[in-house]
């Protein structure tokens, strides 16, 4: 049997700097290590655990569940080294926690999107897999988020979301001086037509890394502007960090139901 010093559960990661002790097995993954403290204020109590980089993490309990936020810097790369290394140490269960552009009518500027499946235009998750792999959100967390999005009379609307890894020309912005990137001009029509819901940079990686190893995955966004309407305004920050704090919690409680009814998956017919 290979000892404690090969197994690489057992080893303090590089980037985030955590070792299997440090985490929950549940962690809230925002973008910007400034947001842990949005989250963590929603908490019974908490206390830092690292701070490397952009990989900024604490650890507490939220609703007497234990839980931990990790941010992750801006787009897929470093996002996957979030799970990768969490995972490692012993997280099973991730939602990112963060804002978005919406690009369908009747989604105001504060709303949350809780993501369904992601289209994988980043380029991260085609190092891992095929491209028609899908991006999919775990159906335990997407359920979670929308119970506790309900319970908190949150705005939410539920749909696709699509990952890009530039913000500016890859969203169908103008670049510096002008600048527009191939096909960008068609970008927003082509995702409204297909029902898409909003555009960001982390989801795809996080929910295709989530699937290829068998863990659970989730995404809700805030709305800080909406594509059609035109409005703009850093709103509802709390809302997806209470939203997403109470799924971990809810979840904590769904698979406590799991074991007593002896199934493995939730169902409609299990309650909580």
């Amino acid at each position: 049997m290979p000892g404690d010093a090969e197994d690489p559960n057992a080893e303090r990661q590089y980037h985030v700097e955590l070792a299997p002790s440090d985490v929950a097995a549940s962690v809230l993954l925002p973008g910007n290590p400034e947001r842990v403290d949005v989250i963590t204020d929603l908490w019974d109590d908490w206390e830092e655990e690292a701070h490397h980089r952009e990989y900024r993490t604490a650890t507490g309990t939220y609703d007497d569940t234990p839980i931990s936020v990790t941010s992750t810097g801006i787009g897929s790369p470093s996002a996957a080294i979030a799970v990768e290394e969490l995972a490692r140490v012993g997280a099973d269960t991730f939602i990112r926690v963060g804002s978005c552009g919406a690009i369908q009518p009747g989604m105001a500027v504060g709303d949350l999107v809780i993501t369904s499946g992601a289209v994988r235009q980043e380029g991260t998750s085609r190092e891992y897999v095929r491209d028609d792999y899908p991006a999919v959100a775990s159906h335990e967390v997407v359920s979670a988020l929308v119970a506790a999005a309900e319970r908190l009379g949150h705005d939410y609307h539920v749909g696709l979301t699509m990952s890009a890894d530039a913000f500016y020309a890859g969203q169908g912005r103008e670049g510096f001086g002008g600048f527009e990137a191939a096909g960008s001009e068609a970008l927003v029509e082509e995702l409204q037509e297909a029902n898409v819901a909003n555009i960001e940079m982390e989801a795809a990686a996080i929910l295709t890394l989530a699937n290829l190893y068998g863990l659970r995955a989730g995404v809700v966004c805030s709305v800080f502007a909406n594509r059609v309407t035109g409005e703009f305004l850093t709103e509802g920050e709390s809302k997806a960090a209470e939203t997403a704090s109470l799924a971990v919690a809810l979840l904590a409680r769904m698979d406590e139901v799991k074991r007593e009814a002896g199934v493995t998956e939730w169902h409609a017919g299990l309650s909580i």
